[in-house]
């Protein structure tokens, strides 16, 4: 039991004994809040703003007591309640004392012992009164700070929050003190046979009273901690989104573990009172005093370590939890107890809560393997728990899903229960505890779908709600928010989104081109609109579209978006509206409309009379910018010259191209290197006028590239000064399909380039340069002879005099990264068998990777490599 120790006569302890437990209410905190204190901002202030805070108070004493007067119970005393009085008076006793010492160190002494003898006199004379301006002061600081700086600190209110949970377990422990008096008292009432039976009537009424106010205040204080750890699980929810998140659970356990030790000393003393007043003055108190303490046990299992969110069956996963009352419940325990997962749906979860036919779903949604751990004491940290390192969904039960609903809407939970005896209590309990809502996918081109039903449950669910409802439709600004949250922590930087960029996205989100964010502040969206419909014109919907962006910019684009070089989050539309007004060489970049994942540039040109034309470059892929990255790329395009607005490109990028090592040759090799260029850019040569029309049949082949990813066709070579820069796009061997008009011809067939048409401007080309020889070399005229069979059945191809043809190929996708071709490929013409032989021997090299086909046969009137 724990009482109030007292003297013979019965009174209160020495003041010295209260002046300890304050000191020891405000140390734990001096150190964690001195950062984010009132007087930290006070002090910042304009002198004219501060000095109207203090009405004649000495602000030399404010700013010596600085830290130490914000942590104390200022606010929660009141003077009227005897306890809070002899608080108070304790409190000043303490100040004078601090304002003493803290003068040793100052050159002013004497000046302020003074201040602090004249200040003791007014404390002893109306504690209230300076109480009360304390009171005053700090809440005309707190005034002040929210009127500059919009909120106060998140410590602020924690510290407060404390402050007062310590100031009540004070006056319980001093309430419980006064009943062990006040039972001593009737006992010794009851033995004189003079006193009179209004004596002990008394008695008995301050005894019940004060009981009764002792429960009340235990349940209030029990309220706060219940209301602390639904917070941390909230925090814990928005952390899965990227919002910050203290994991630390400390603070939590040790009020705990007060509640608890208040809830048997208070039971104790209920049991003497009950035994000398009579039971039937607390009727309901002993069964509402053990609900509260089945709560307060129950409440005390949460699942610190959340198992993942998005959970793929046949895939290993961990989790963990905490039991806040382990040291108070389990250290006495024979044999451990043992937690058991099980994975059920949303609607058990929420009959669970409700506790309605508990019993009537013994059937899970799924079955969980290593489902069981052991609730045990962690040697280190000395707190109780339950860890599972190998958890994992074997296969899944999916439920009656309403309306248009996906599986990937279907929202499940893992239940963590334990049970367990004490004796001491004779009591058995059976804990729970939920984790957050997650999906369980058995394919991953299902995840995308899932993380947008998380995120949505995670950023807009309500704290006390039943599991898992969540509005339909939410207010944009606060998508807003959770947009931003969710880039800033996936992608790693500090640079957040801008409201120029939150205008575009409520842009594509609602279809609506307003340019003002006004338009858009007390709009809501709507599930539908966020991941079930898709944007006009493609394929996609918006959650797919931002995401595809996320992961592009975490993977590639980093540095580059924390360095501000990249706008993003721009349409196309206005991309050409900035432009237009920039000088030759301004490039933006922004991310793809119209791809998924993909960010590209947009630049402006000006011929020799001023015209200019607005040119957008095929978007680059996260595959792409692994190749060669971003920085690289804006070095290799010469036409670009400023990013906007009139940054020299090398100024801003800089630091973000590769650094050039010095070449030598290895194992005889020269080597070669990947550089970019844009296809029929202004300023580059252009196909000839006699380029070929592709017929019908040889219509656009879709390029697997990373790179460029527009159709090509055949078309004459684009000429370059340098004969080692193989000009053309990129096409896997795989996409090259010959003509013929029936089985395999006996003809010489020229290596035919691949580029894309003349007025397919803006699409990428990869070059290979750096060998002394050319890797191809032009061919000469075809025999007219041996191409009859595919002249005659394509013309046209006579009408070119002399035919230039060259294969485009991408060599490192090929195997050739710096490698000779050999002879056969780089002779003028070859016959079909030699390019067979020759791609054969390519897959021989070490560390060449090309995929053949077993055998070559033809298909109709074409033949397919």
């Amino acid at each position: 039991m724990v009482s109030s120790q007292r003297n013979a006569s019965g009174k209160e302890e020495p003041e010295e004994r209260k002046r300890k437990l304050l000191k020891g209410t405000a140390e734990g905190h001096d150190s964690k809040m001195s950062k984010s204190s009132l007087w930290s901002l006070v002090s910042k202030m304009p002198p004219e703003r501060f000095s109207s805070l203090y009405l004649g108070f000495p602000r030399n004493i404010r700013h010596l007591l600085a830290d130490w007067l914000e942590n104390q119970p200022w606010m929660f005393l009141d003077c009227a309640d005897p306890f809070c009085l002899s608080m108070a008076v304790t409190i000043l006793a303490s100040m004078v004392d601090e304002l003493r010492s803290a003068s040793q160190h100052c050159s002013n002494k004497d000046e302020l012992l003074q201040q602090a003898d004249c200040l003791e006199g007014i404390c002893k004379r109306d504690p209230q009164q300076m109480v009360e301006t304390f009171k005053g002061i700090l809440e005309r600081e707190k005034a002040a700070v929210i009127e500059q700086f919009r909120s106060l600190p998140i410590n602020y209110y924690l510290k407060q929050e404390e402050l007062k949970f310590r100031l009540e377990t004070q006056n319980l422990h001093h309430k419980l003190g006064e009943t062990q008096v006040l039972l001593d008292r009737l006992g010794q009432a009851t033995k004189v046979t003079r006193s009179s039976p209004p004596d002990v009537e008394g008695i008995k009424l301050q005894l019940t009273s004060l009981i009764m106010s002792a429960v009340t205040l235990l349940e209030s204080m029990q309220a706060q901690v219940l209301k602390r750890i639904h917070i941390w699980k909230r925090q814990q929810q928005l952390s899965g989104n990227g919002a910050p998140f203290s994991e630390d659970l400390s603070h939590i356990q040790e009020k705990c573990e007060i509640l608890f030790d208040i809830h048997i000393c208070l039971s104790q003393e209920l049991m003497k009172t009950s035994a000398e007043v009579g039971t039937e003055a607390f009727t309901e108190l002993p069964k509402q005093l053990s609900n509260s303490l089945i709560t307060l046990v129950k409440s005390s299992l949460i699942v610190d370590k959340q198992p993942p969110q998005v959970l793929k069956t046949q895939t290993k996963f961990q989790a963990g939890l905490r039991f806040f009352l382990g040291s108070k419940l389990l250290d006495n325990q024979d044999k451990m107890p043992s937690v058991k997962a099980s994975i059920i749906t949303e609607k058990q979860a929420r009959e669970m809560v409700l506790r309605q036919s508990v019993e009537a779903w013994t059937e899970c949604a799924g079955e969980i393997v290593n489902n069981t751990a052991t609730l045990e004491k962690h040697l280190s940290s000395k707190v109780y728990g339950a860890v599972f390192k190998n958890l994992s969904v074997k296969k899944i039960k999916r439920c009656e899903r309403k309306g248009s609903e996906s599986v990937t809407e279907e929202k499940c939970a893992i239940l963590f229960t334990v049970k367990f005896n004490h004796s001491t209590f004779n009591m058995a309990f059976h804990v729970e505890a939920l984790s957050l809502p997650l999906v369980v996918i058995v394919h991953g081109n299902q995840d995308n779908n899932a993380k947008a039903t998380i995120l949505w449950d995670n950023a807009f669910a309500e704290g006390e709600r039943l599991p898992f409802i969540v509005s339909e439709r939410v207010p944009w600004p606060k998508m807003c928010e959770t947009l931003n949250l969710r880039f800033v922590s996936e992608v790693g930087t500090s640079q957040g989104l801008l409201s120029e960029h939150f205008i575009f996205l409520a842009q594509k989100v609602f279809n609506d081109n307003s340019l003002n964010a006004e338009d858009f502040q007390h709009r809501s969206v709507s599930w539908s609109q966020f991941n079930k419909e898709l944007l006009p014109g493609r394929s996609f919907t918006f959650w797919q579209w931002f995401d595809g962006v996320v992961e592009l910019s975490k993977k590639c684009l980093k540095n580059y978006w924390s360095d501000k070089l990249i706008i993003g989050f721009i349409s196309k539309q206005y991309v050409h509206k900035l432009l237009c007004s920039q000088p030759d060489g301004t490039f933006i970049l922004r991310f793809s409309d119209s791809e998924i994942g993909g960010i590209t540039i947009a630049h402006i040109l000006r011929n020799q009379e001023g015209a200019a034309q607005i040119q957008n470059i095929q978007p680059f892929t996260a595959h792409d910018l692994g190749i060669r990255t971003l920085g690289d790329r804006i070095k290799d395009l010469t036409q670009l010259k400023y990013l906007y607005k009139q940054k020299l490109k090398d100024e801003a990028f800089q630091k973000h191209y590769t650094k050039e090592q010095p070449t030598t040759k290895t194992d005889g090799y020269t080597p070669a290197s990947i550089i970019m260029a844009v296809n029929n850019a202004q300023g580059q040569s252009k196909p000839s006028d006699t380029s070929i029309s592709p017929k019908p049949e040889m219509g656009a082949h879709q390029q697997d590239s990373p790179v460029a990813q527009s159709p090509v066709y055949p078309s004459p070579m684009i000429c370059s000064q340098n004969p080692n820069i193989v000009m053309g796009s990129q096409v896997h061997l795989g996409n090259l399909h010959l003509p013929f008009p029936g089985s395999y011809p006996d003809i010489q067939v020229p290596v035919a380039h691949m580029t894309s048409p003349s007025h397919l401007t803006g699409t990428c080309d990869t070059m290979l340069s750096g060998s002394p020889s050319p890797a191809y070399s032009p061919v000469g005229s075809m025999n007219p002879n041996t191409a009859s069979p595919l002249c005659s059945q394509y013309p046209d191809l006579m009408q070119v005099d002399p035919p230039q043809f060259q294969t485009s190929m991408m060599l490192s996708e090929m195997g050739f990264n710096g490698m000779p071709l050999s002879n056969s490929i780089s002779e003028t013409t070859l016959n079909l068998d030699d390019i067979i032989d020759d791609l054969i021997d390519m897959a021989a090299f070490p560390g060449v990777h090309c995929t053949m086909p077993s055998s070559i046969e033809p298909t109709g009137e074409r033949l397919q490599l």
